[in-house]
């Protein structure tokens, strides 16, 4: 796949998770970068809603991990929304119980959506997604998608 971007608004973020999913789906690691304030975590909830996730979605930046059930093509899933902005690095990260959510999701049992994924490369797989968003205006955003294959 070509990197993919998409443009949109805050005003019309509601627009941009379908699409987005048709390519994100098979992907159980999603990382997200981009500048504080650049909209990592609207864009997850936003994408939380369009997975049908009943509990209300929250920054995990005091949590730093949040845990979803969604039903993604009719069947219950494990969401694991983990930001590691707070954290020095990736035995901060194992030391806080991430490890076992990201294995979670290698094995196939769990999505992860990673905040601030550089904190704690090691943690990371591939396959997986990496998602950058970058402000372009006071309201719009440019998302831009990308497979690491290994």
């Amino acid at each position: 796949m070509a990197t993919i971007s998409f443009e949109y608004t805050l005003g019309n973020i509601d627009s941009i998770p379908a699409e987005f999913w048709q390519h994100a789906a098979p992907y159980r690691l999603i990382t997200f970068t981009g500048e504080m304030g650049a909209g990592k975590t609207t864009f997850i909830s936003h994408l939380c809603n369009y997975l049908q996730v009943e509990d209300a979605v929250s920054s995990p930046t005091f949590a730093l991990v949040n845990e979803y059930a969604a039903y993604i093509k009719g069947r219950e899933e494990v969401i694991y929304h983990i930001d590691l902005y707070r954290l020095c690095d990736a035995a901060e990260a194992v030391n806080a119980g991430m490890e076992d959510c990201i294995d979670q999701a290698k094995r196939g049992s769990a999505y992860c959506f990673v905040e601030w994924p550089g904190k704690a490369d090691a943690l990371l797989f591939a396959p997986r997604l990496d998602v950058t968003i970058e402000v372009t205006g006071e309201t719009e955003r440019r998302m831009t998608l990308h497979i690491v294959e290994r």
